[in-house]
């Protein structure tokens, strides 16, 4: 078992046939592969829409126990008014998730450039409302970035509730010179701002986007191997999410960064991919 949640951004990757999936593995299995390998996954799919019952049932029965499923809030409640206003919005998506009960931890809330301090009023009610729950917030507003009052009245409220503050590492993707479409467009939808690691609470939240390039990665992943590292040697759970561009490499970038992980920790379970059934031929 892992001292840590290991994960990419989905495991609905077609790029990914062939190499960490099975060339013929069917989309219906790619979640139990997934699951076999790494212990947690961004829930990117509920920022964008709500996935059906039936759907959330399908992934209960596969995603074992200790899965987690880093479910983001919609972005109508995110990104759209009043946080205040989003309580019933907010109950209604947790009931949605309920079968998938404890691997919901934390719930993401990643909010948009224009959320900024004069809004931290409206984020202090809404954790204050569901602040039983374990909960993780993303921000992006350049006025919490500056080490000055807003980020100090920012960090204060988070860690008052053990929320933690959601770090994003886009260094390495910003870092890429290549006018390769997927890095283009991935420079262009991410946000520039600076790395913020926090641990508020038992379970530190990582995302790194790095460009499309492995070995070029690494000088950006090295510090995040030591932080990790420490941070599971202090006793805590961090969770470490792994992109690349078009996220085609992000698997084999998880799978770098837990063998990185492994030798500063020697004794790391190790991962690996399961093996394809071979079909037994009875005796003639």
């Amino acid at each position: 078992m892992l001292p840590y949640f290991l994960g990419c951004p989905s495991w609905n990757e077609p790029a990914w046939r062939g190499t960490f999936y099975p060339a013929d593995l069917r989309p219906a299995e790619t979640l139990g592969h997934y699951s076999q390998v790494f212990n947690a996954v961004e829930g990117n799919t509920t920022f964008y829409a709500r996935p059906s019952a039936e759907t959330l049932q399908r992934w209960a029965q596969t995603m074992p126990e200790g899965f987690r499923f880093c479910a983001k809030l919609p972005r109508d409640i995110s990104h759209e008014g009043d946080l205040r206003e989003q309580f019933v919005a907010t109950e209604t998506f947790l009931k949605l998730l309920a079968p998938l009960g404890k691997r919901v931890a934390p719930l993401w809330l990643q909010l948009p450039a224009t959320f900024g301090p004069a809004r931290l009023v409206e984020l202090a009610a809404w954790l204050d409302e569901f602040g039983d729950l374990p909960i993780a917030v993303e921000v992006r507003n350049q006025a919490f970035f500056d080490k000055g009052d807003a980020e100090r009245a920012l960090n204060r409220l988070l860690h008052e509730r053990a929320v933690e503050r959601i770090c994003l590492d886009s260094r390495a993707l910003f870092s890429c010179q290549s006018q390769h479409s997927a890095v283009r467009h991935a420079q262009s939808k991410k946000p520039r701002i600076p790395v913020r690691p926090a641990a508020f609470s038992s379970s530190p939240q990582v995302r790194f986007i790095g460009g499309p390039d492995l070995d070029t990665n690494q000088p950006f992943l090295e510090p995040w191997l030591d932080k990790v590292a420490a941070w599971i040697e202090q006793g805590l759970t961090p969770c470490m999410f792994l992109h690349t561009p078009d996220n085609h490499l992000a698997a084999a970038q998880a799978l770098r960064f837990h063998e990185g992980l492994s030798q500063r920790l020697p004794g790391l379970p190790a991962l690996t991919l399961p093996q394809p059934q071979v079909e037994q031929l009875g005796l003639l």
